[in-house]
């Protein structure tokens, strides 16, 4: 409970606690991403074409699993936010690193994030992945040139 606590310093609003989640993946490091999510016993992770992992010890025990292959070379590249209240929703359009053959390809993943307002700072509720295709990233090109995030409120 210290380390949340700790780290609630750093989560002061949905972009922090992306940018942790984020960061987390990029280092591989279990505890900085679990510090992230939030206590409630319905939080779920869904990984691409993986099933629906509800609860902080299924979910820790599924990025323990991905992180025994390294770190996830993962980049948030084009985000869509709304906010209503103490609830954020973020559609993020992930590029994935894949060391291939042929030399370094991006792979394509559409996340939603969700995250809630809690006494510690904001925390992650829920995430989902799902593979994505060259279409969603030609949908995004506007907006992945531009770097600006577009945010609903």
């Amino acid at each position: 409970m210290v380390r949340k606590a700790q780290s609630a310093l750093l989560l002061a609003s949905p972009e922090d606690t992306e940018a942790q989640f984020y960061d987390a993946l990029q280092s591989g490091d279990l505890e900085r991403l679990m510090a992230v999510w939030g206590d409630e016993d319905e939080v779920c992770c869904v990984h691409p074409g993986g099933p629906r992992v509800v609860g902080q010890a299924a979910i820790r025990a599924s990025f323990e699993s991905i992180f025994t292959r390294g770190a996830v070379p993962v980049h948030p590249e084009c985000q869509r936010r709304l906010v209503v209240g103490d609830t954020a929703i973020h559609h993020v359009l992930e590029r994935v690193e894949i060391a291939t053959e042929a030399g370094i390809q991006s792979a394509w993943v559409v996340a939603t994030n969700v995250f809630v307002k809690t006494a510690l700072g904001w925390r992650m509720v829920a995430h989902h992945a799902s593979p994505g295709t060259s279409q969603d990233v030609k949908q995004e090109a506007s907006v992945i040139s531009s770097g600006t995030p577009t945010t609903l409120h």
